[in-house]
């Protein structure tokens, strides 16, 4: 067994929703096994049971313990290996079934948004020389100097399967999601969204930072800095798949991808004397709050006040409204709004945010802010001009 590659794939939990849909995936891995591969299934919790734990998380605590949340959360994906393994083994195939802590996936002390420091896959590599398909729960790890169970946060189960692979040197690490590989906007807002076969690293980890849902940023960044050959795929029906590449030949300067938003973003005021105080006291009241870091989208200072907004999933935006509203130098600046982000092949021209706020205007859209980086162009527009907003902006990507 020793000689034959290594396969890691990922199931995301709408794969897994039901027993059923666990057995027709068992039944997908047991064919892999059995055209000779050595075969490593990551996967996360069944459909919203995340969702579902995070809700009850919060009818018993107006502001559950990170520890006691990072130990509830971690079950999901624990009954997703568990019956995974048990599918698997009614069909012949030996499996075993390991946590993120048996599977030596290290992080470091950061409850609810833990970062892998290290993988020492020992027990893993045992059970595959042994001919056995190894699942692990994905999302979730241990930090070795406390010994204290951790989650990776939001997406962290394709953080799981991409550090896995290169820890193991895998053949490919491929992410089976139910969506056609990576689209050019979202289909369920623009049904005429084109599937994209080759993507680089570098727009793809732009394209997930402002929004696309098909991966976590943080593990297509880990992926490009290990060389993981990385493959998005369709489960179910024919097969379509997204390969991941360092650099695709024949794109252009400036030509527009793909599109993407963010459905909320919400903006926090904080007196302070400049920015770094300003920083200083936001980060002073998330730990006060048992918050974890939110994603930073942008800051300024201005006339003795810091802004900041940030995204993150609904129920961390929730917890810190209710938090702003017994603190004394933060505050909810504004309404909630939404990014439109434009990603572009090779780096956004000069003209592009010229060219996607007059498109916008045609459409009655007014953004109140634009952010640009190496890769993107990204817009802010009131939440409830969001998706008319990509559907408008996605004219630019079919006139390229």
């Amino acid at each position: 067994m020793r000689n034959q590659p290594i396969v890691v794939q990922k199931y995301g939990g709408v794969c897994l929703e039901t027993p059923a849909k666990i057995r027709a995936v068992a039944r997908s891995l047991a064919d892999l096994y059995g055209r000779g591969h050595r075969v490593v299934a990551i996967v996360s919790a069944m459909g919203k049971t995340t969702d579902q734990l995070i809700q009850m998380a919060h009818q018993v605590s107006s502001n559950p313990n990170r520890r006691e949340l990072d130990m509830l959360l971690t079950t999901g994906e624990r009954i997703s290996m568990s019956l995974m393994s048990m599918a698997l083994s009614d069909l012949g195939v030996p499996a075993i079934s390991f946590t993120g802590s048996q599977a030596g996936v290290m992080t470091d002390d950061s409850h609810s948004s833990a970062r892998i420091l290290d993988v020492r896959p020992i027990r893993v590599l045992e059970e595959l020389d042994r001919g056995r398909v190894v699942v692990l729960a994905g999302f979730q790890g241990v930090n070795p100097a406390t010994r204290e169970i951790t989650t990776l946060g939001r997406g962290g189960s394709d953080t799981t399967a991409v550090a896995m692979a290169a820890a193991l040197k895998a053949e490919r690490c491929e992410i089976i999601k139910d969506v056609d590989g990576i689209c050019s906007a979202d289909p369920r807002i623009v049904p005429t969204a084109r599937s994209l076969r080759h993507v680089d690293f570098a727009s793809l980890s732009e394209m997930c930072f402002w929004g696309a849902r098909i991966l976590h940023f943080r593990s297509v960044e880990l992926a490009q800095s290990q060389d993981v050959p990385l493959v998005l795929k369709q489960w179910g029906g024919v097969e379509h798949s997204t390969q991941v590449m360092k650099e695709v030949s024949g794109m252009e300067n400036g030509k527009v991808l793909a599109v993407n938003s963010i459905g909320r973003i919400e903006h926090v005021e904080i007196d302070s004397g400049d920015l770094n105080q300003g920083f200083e006291k936001f980060a002073q009241h998330l730990k006060q709050n048992s918050l974890v870091w939110p994603q930073l989208l942008a800051s300024h200072f201005a006339a003795g006040k810091t802004s900041m907004t940030v995204a993150c999933d609904t129920e961390w935006l929730d917890a810190l409204l209710r938090t702003l509203d017994h603190a004394k130098d933060l505050r909810k600046q504004r309404e909630a709004s939404s990014s439109v982000s434009l990603t572009c092949f090779g780096g956004v021209s000069s003209e592009l945010p010229f060219r996607a706020l007059r498109v916008l205007g045609h459409h009655g859209i007014v953004p109140d802010n634009y952010v640009l980086s190496p890769h993107s162009v990204s817009l802010f527009v009131p939440v409830e001009k969001r998706e008319a907003a990509v559907e408008a902006l996605h004219s630019l990507v079919q006139q390229t």
